[in-house]
């Protein structure tokens, strides 16, 4: 068997791995193992035994010529394929289930682990990565414990058992079955540096197919809208084309060895030949014991070529365990904090206090911002894209944390509350409205997962979905499509906003939710969003003026920070930038139906 890295302080390390996954992830399977190792034995006893009848098969024949005794080995012979066979069938069975068990439990570790990362850990990655990691990850993390239990349970007590076989027949022919180890152990460690170089490159680029194809697919509408099929294609072919070439070359490293071995086995088998064949036609030696030699030898071969390649195939595997627990262990972005205090809001009366936070460094997004959102009320924030509306409503659902400054909702400072209970007393409604696969009542239902039939009901009604809903087939039961694709743009926002109703939440966030809507739509969505607002605590984007037009309280943000705040009537006598922006929009939209019908 090839030299493993024994050194346990490289957590990376093979044997550091190893070890790392047989106490977390094979130990509660032992009694399993176990009784899969007890019938790999069986197999291998069974091989070995094979090989031994044979010999005592041609002595009967060619020496006693005993017929009697040939029939009662055949028959031994036949029950122990027939046990072969039988652990055989079990024993994969047996390790093919508690892989299945050790994927999924990996499965919903790593996605566990996914789900405590905040917006910035996902930023900076491509979804795709995730998948790769969700799917190679968790196999490769059974293919390497199987590759472990195989070469120990299968191949090692094979070969044991027969090489006893071949030195109980002749302990001399038996030396030059030796001679094979000690270079196939050198070739071996030689590769194995290089192995572990190559499949972490396949590992890495075999994320670009499946960002190739994700992007292609979901971005479907405009791949055909402006005619990007063919250059999809091609992004799509260089990505093939890129992992076909990494595969090649993990191809030929993993069999370079294998000439050489095969030359080395060749000659070990040749000279055994040529001794046997002195023995028995110079020496007058029994053929069995000849053949018996002979036949456990050839079986051996293969298991042993199985575990000079461990190392290598094993350091393969452990490329893609690596992946999985490099995510696992490493620190949650967005930690627990269930051990906080629950956030318990009266009027929800929200305050920014000298609020400072940055996307990157030296560039500030909120500059010492301040203001406070009145409870009851609607608080709109409008201004110039880039100003810092959409961050302040990322950093009340805490997606976020301020690095200066302090958020206050009733008196409570928000770092001091645990996010669970900040968000389920937080409805919020954006411009991109995303929708689960499945149906419109499952989406509804999302806002208060032990709604009654009643309540979505009522929640449609509210949010003017329930006449289009009851127009598709099924009804609620009808399927929304991939991110909702069945729908338009108007049906999409009020699912969303039934979806916030029937959460009855105190506190109302609104990004830009009838910016992509046409008249009608944004007549039918706003009169939805009056209704989810009346007694709340709403917070608003807007860069359609005359849709806030009739709001307690606007806010211009610029900068970072707040540069005006009034009501809408106040901020036009002001004649400051509010002023500005809706004599902008109210110019355009004096133009545009100019325009048209020139």
């Amino acid at each position: 068997m090839a030299k493993f890295s024994f050194d346990l302080s490289d957590p990376n390390g093979t044997l550091a791995m190893m070890r790392r996954l047989v106490m977390e992830q094979a130990l509660q399977f032992w009694r399993r193992y176990l009784v899969a190792f007890v019938l790999l034995g069986v197999s291998a006893s069974a091989t070995a035994l094979t090989a031994y009848m044979l010999g005592k098969v041609i002595n009967k024949a060619y020496i006693d010529r005993d017929f009697p005794a040939i029939v009662t080995l055949g028959l031994l012979t036949m029950g122990l394929f027939i046990a072969k066979g039988a652990a055989t069938y079990f024993s994969t069975v047996i390790l093919s289930r508690i892989s299945n068990a050790i994927i999924a439990n990996n499965q919903r570790r790593l996605f566990a682990k996914l789900m405590t990362e905040s917006l910035g850990f996902f930023s900076n990655r491509h979804s795709s990565e995730f998948l790769q990691r969700l799917t190679g990850g968790a196999a490769a993390v059974t293919a390497a414990l199987n590759l472990c239990v195989n070469a120990l349970g299968r191949d090692l007590l094979a070969l044991i058992a027969l090489i006893s076989v071949m030195v109980w027949q002749d302990p001399l022919m038996s030396v030059f079955a030796f001679f094979v180890a000690p270079p196939a152990v050198l070739i071996i460690r030689k590769l194995v540096k290089r192995i572990r170089d190559v499949a972490n490159r396949q590992f890495g680029t075999s994320t670009f197919i499946l960002e190739a194809m994700q992007e292609s697919l979901q971005g479907i509408r405009t791949v055909k809208a402006f005619s990007l099929e063919s250059e999809m294609q091609r992004r799509m072919n260089e990505s093939v084309a890129t992992v076909e070439n990494i595969s090649n070359k993990m191809a030929q490293v993993m069999n370079r060895a294998s000439p050489l071995m095969e030359a080395l086995g060749g000659l070990a088998i040749a000279a055994s030949l040529i001794y046997g064949g002195y023995l028995v036609i110079k020496l007058d030696a029994a053929p069995g014991q000849f053949f018996s030699f002979l036949t456990a030898f050839l079986l051996a071969y293969e298991p042993a070529k199985r575990l000079a390649r461990l190392n290598i195939e094993l350091n393969a595997s452990l490329v893609g365990a690596r992946m999985l627990l490099d995510i696992v262990d490493s620190p949650a972005s967005e930690p627990d904090d269930s051990y906080k205090p629950d956030l318990k809001l009266g009027n929800a009366r929200v305050e920014f206090r000298d609020v400072e936070f940055s996307y990157r460094p030296n560039e500030p997004v909120l500059n010492k911002m301040n203001f406070v959102a009145e409870p009851g009320k609607v608080t709109a924030l409008v201004g110039p894209s880039g100003g810092g509306k959409s961050t302040v409503l990322a950093m009340l659902l805490r997606f976020y944390e301020p690095q200066q400054g302090q958020i206050v909702i009733d008196g409570q400072n928000l770092s001091d509350t645990s996010r669970r209970s900040l968000r389920q007393q937080i409805a919020y409604v954006g411009q991109d409205v995303y929708l689960f696969r499945g149906s419109v009542r499952e989406n509804i239902a999302f806002g208060k997962l032990d709604a009654t039939e009643e309540e979505i009901i009522a929640a449609a009604k509210a949010a003017y979905a329930h006449d289009f809903i009851m127009g598709f087939p099924g009804g609620y039961d009808a399927p929304v499509g991939e991110h909702g694709t069945q729908l338009s743009g108007g049906q999409r926002q009020r699912i969303a906003i039934a979806r916030a109703l029937i959460r009855n939440a105190p506190l109302i966030l609104l990004d830009e939710a009838t910016a992509a809507l046409d008249s009608e739509s944004e007549r039918l969505v706003q009169q939805a969003i009056d209704r989810l607002c009346v007694n709340r605590t709403t917070i608003v984007i807007a860069h359609r003026l005359h849709t806030i037009m009739h709001s307690d309280a606007i806010l211009v943000v610029e900068g970072g920070q707040i540069v005006e705040a009034g009501r809408h009537d106040e901020l036009l006598r002001r004649d400051g930038r509010y002023a500005t922006f809706f004599r902008l929009q109210h110019h355009n939209a004096t133009l545009a139906p100019a325009a048209a019908s020139a």
